[in-house]
């Protein structure tokens, strides 16, 4: 049997994920898997994307066997558990400064005893056809991801805090809001901003969650992803994809038309 994207993610695999921001419809999915990447994030909190678009692009995820997780707006989102009742193997939730909104994160996002999170309709997950509820449950909570994302000055003086929070299985860095909180806008080299990289990769290991990152640029990805352990990384979205493909594309024809 295949192993989930949980067990993958667990196990310390580097995946490497392409965020969905602009392109809303199934053929991104087939371009995401085909280019090689590992896994798809749908994102809600900057994009246009409804929350039913992300439906559509989570069930056909499911349907071509690649995982795909869809990032909501935050801790206080009213859609949190809603993104994996339209059929998204995890949720990335933006803005966890405190302990207490990482505790509300697992408590509406997994079923108990860890959560609380409301038993849904049928689901994507079973085909539409609803197993009974202890089996549902069981093996809802075997595969669903939850990773809040530390990305202020106050999430990262918490991040031990939160690190320790039951329920969680991966501490992401949104990497340019982090730096602009800590009044450093772009300035990813700064040793304050890669300090600040280091304790968060720090607080999620000593807690056994795994390190992910969204938001740094390739030439960087090594001192402040994999040199820190990062198995779980958003290289791109898709429209900055295109468009640096694209201006590549123009600027190698050029030279040859000279």
């Amino acid at each position: 049997m295949n192993e989930s994207f949980r067990q993958r993610l667990a196990g310390g695999e580097t995946l490497l994920g392409l965020a969905a921001c602009v392109i809303r419809t199934p053929e991104i999915v087939l371009v995401a898997r085909s280019a090689g990447f590992d896994w798809l994030l749908i994102d809600l909190e900057h994009t246009p994307t409804t929350l039913g678009e992300a439906g559509n692009l989570a069930v056909a995820a499911r349907t071509a066997g690649f995982p795909a997780l869809i990032r909501v707006g935050g801790p206080h989102h009213p859609d949190l558990a809603r993104a994996l009742d339209v059929g998204a193997v995890g949720v990335v939730v933006p803005h966890v400064d405190t302990p207490e909104e990482a505790a509300r994160v697992v408590r509406l996002l997994r079923f108990g005893p860890l959560g609380s999170r409301s038993l849904p309709a049928p689901l994507p997950q079973f085909g539409y056809r609803m197993p009974p509820a202890p089996q549902f449950m069981a093996e809802s909570e075997a595969v669903t991801v939850v990773i809040p994302m530390i990305e202020s000055r106050a999430g990262l003086e918490a991040v031990e805090a939160i690190a320790a929070t039951p329920g969680l299985d991966a501490l992401m860095i949104g990497t340019n809001d982090l730096a602009a909180d800590l009044g450093l806008p772009g300035q990813l080299e700064h040793p304050v901003v890669l300090e600040a990289f280091a304790r968060i990769a720090a607080a999620a290991r000593a807690n056994g969650l795994r390190f992910a990152v969204i938001g740094v640029p390739e030439p960087l990805l090594g001192v402040l992803g994999f040199d820190l352990g990062a198995s779980l990384v958003v290289a791109t979205n898709d429209i900055n994809l295109l468009v640096d493909g694209a201006v590549a594309l123009v600027t190698r024809l050029n030279e040859q038309a000279g």
